[in-house]
């Protein structure tokens, strides 16, 4: 393709339906076209010919294309942009004892891969290692906490690129990292690191190419469901 022969004059911004189309972008019209099977707008060969096609389709604008007939795609096109997380959680909504322990004391422990996060998770690193890595995670709850304490030791904690990340901690001759993340969003789960580095390391960052869930499981799992659907009628 001649990229110059399609490229905008200078000085003149893309319209947003020329922008390049995002995982997130495809995983956001696969939800509403999930959303118009099961309320019957779509039929399963109509929803699994626009899933392909969601999966093709390299700009925003080819994106809403398969949602222009569809009352989700008018309604995303007015509504409003979702506000930043709050920096703390909601009161009440986190427990005071944690639902997971990760704990290594002149060791190294892991949690990863598909694991349910629970609301409350606790990591403590004495002369050791802890690697929480949530970017396969299974997110029952939108607020989650990890409690993370460091003593001559490192915390990591990885979260996938489309949900919040807050941080509120510090470092005594140590060093306490959270890269704030807002989501685009208005759902997304979001994960508050606290805690304290003494001698030691706490770093919090999202993983890129990881989002909650991957697109192309979810659009098989709703092709499969959709088909099953309509062999039963």
């Amino acid at each position: 393709m001649d990229l110059q022969k399609h490229a905008p004059q200078q000085g003149t911004a893309p319209q947003v339906s020329e922008l390049r189309a995002s995982d997130a972008d495809r995983d956001r019209i696969a939800d509403m076209l999930r959303e118009a099977l099961a309320e019957g707008r779509l039929t399963a060969d109509e929803h699994a010919e626009r899933v392909e096609g969601v999966l093709a389709a390299k700009t925003v604008g080819e994106l809403d294309v398969f949602v222009r007939d569809l009352p989700a795609g008018h309604a995303a096109r007015t509504a409003p942009a979702s506000a930043p997380a709050p920096n703390r959680p909601t009161a009440g909504a986190i427990p005071s004892d944690p639902d997971d322990n990760v704990v290594a004391v002149f060791s190294s422990a892991v949690r990863k891969g598909r694991w349910r996060a629970g609301r409350r998770i606790h990591a403590y690193a004495i002369f050791g290692s802890v690697e929480i890595d949530l970017s396969e995670a299974l997110f029952e709850y939108q607020q989650v906490v990890v409690k993370a304490i460091s003593v001559f030791g490192s915390v990591e904690v990885r979260v996938p690129e489309n949900v919040s990340l807050r941080g509120t901690g510090g470092g005594v001759l140590g060093n306490f990292e959270v890269s704030t993340l807002d989501s685009g969003e208005a759902d997304a789960p979001v994960v508050y690191v606290d805690g304290w580095a003494v001698l030691g390391s706490v770093e919090a960052r999202p993983r890129r190419g990881k989002l909650v869930a991957d697109i192309l499981d979810r659009v098989q799992r709703k092709v499969d469901k959709g088909l099953r659907r309509h062999l039963e009628r």
